[in-house]
């Protein structure tokens, strides 16, 4: 038989898991800019990187968890949830704000502790598990901030002790000409990049690949399904507790209403960065792309004027394009190496 000749950078190229999004990051910056000149200034890069920057965040940790054939419903909520704690316990409970963020960090563990003992313990699956959490945290926290705050905006932190130190690590601006970059960027980039370490270049990056491939195969080559599985639920707390510390020191303070929770968007993002619900298929850099375009798309409809309601209609045009254009590449994987 001839040897099989291996394929051309190109082919392999086009079954990345980030390539469609990074086509449509480079398509939008062509029709936004032309539309919104003002989106290639300096103004324009910033707000687009924030709030690709805030929703890339979370996109990276859903990826891992889709990667691995799981779901976490939960993880808006419980950002939410994490901010109200350190907010409650710094104007109620007079607490320092770095001792409240360390306290509001162990429940976002505990909690992704418990999503993730659930479902490798009832075999349940994880959109169920995370989805009874969801429905707790969205009313608990709700509860819990009229209360004790008798109100549903906590705010007031700004004369705490530690804020400044904490204002500096999470919510320092650079200005540069015309644009104000937050640090939540250098926050998403640094998740990124540990994200994709994790994924290429570890034991668990494999053992997460094998469980989204099979779980069952896994178990039985010796992978340790269980603890990974409840690893990446601590990733995704982690990941909640660090979006709501941002937005905390962002706004001063947390307003808690019905139907808070970005998971839809996270969710969505992961998608269009390449990950697919069956598992076994994605990237942080794609998740990235996916983040970015995100960025592109919500700041350009915005400065070009168009409709609010556009930037729904354009993402789900793009949800639907990224599936069917990452289902395509999924059934090339057969003779192309998985990216």
């Amino acid at each position: 038989m001839p040897a099989r000749r291996p394929p051309s950078r190109g082919r392999r190229l086009l079954t990345r898991p980030s390539t469609p999004a990074l086509a449509g990051v480079l398509v939008a910056l062509v029709v936004f800019g032309a539309q919104a000149p003002r989106l290639l200034g300096a103004a324009g890069w910033a707000s687009l990187l924030d709030a690709a920057a805030l929703v890339g965040i979370g996109a990276v940790a859903v990826t891992l968890l889709l990667v691995a054939g799981q779901f976490d419903v939960s993880i808006g909520v419980l950002s939410v949830a994490s901010s109200v704690t350190a907010a409650l316990l710094v104007t109620e409970a007079g607490w320092g704000v770095w001792p409240a963020l360390a306290a509001s960090l162990v429940g976002a563990l505990l909690v992704g502790a418990v999503n993730g003992a659930l479902v490798v313990l009832t075999g349940l699956p994880s959109f169920l598990v995370t989805l009874g959490t969801f429905l707790v945290l969205q009313g608990g926290t709700l509860v819990v901030a009229q209360t004790v705050a008798g109100r549903s905006l906590v705010d007031g932190l700004e004369a705490a002790t530690g804020w400044s130190s904490a204002e500096a690590v999470f919510g320092s601006v650079l200005v540069l000409g015309d644009g104000r970059f937050r640090v939540a960027v250098v926050w998403w980039v640094a998740a990124v990049v540990l994200a994709g370490w994790l994924l290429r270049r570890t034991r668990f990056g494999n053992a997460v690949y094998a469980l989204g491939g099979s779980r069952r195969a896994a178990r039985e080559l010796g992978v340790p399904t269980a603890w990974t599985t409840v690893a990446l639920y601590l990733v995704t707390a982690t990941a909640a507790w660090l979006l709501g510390t941002l937005a905390l020191v962002r706004q001063g303070g947390v307003p808690v209403a019905p139907g808070f929770g970005d998971e839809i968007e996270y969710l969505v993002v992961a998608l269009i960065g390449g990950c697919l619900l069956g598992g076994g298929y994605g990237s942080a850099v794609g998740a990235a792309a996916g983040a970015l375009l995100y960025g592109v798309v919500r700041t350009g409809i915005g400065l070009a004027g168009w409709s609010p309601a556009t930037f729904q209609v354009v993402l789900g045009v793009l949800l639907v394009v990224a599936l069917l254009a990452n289902g395509i590449a999924r059934r090339r994987l057969i003779a192309v190496p998985r990216s």
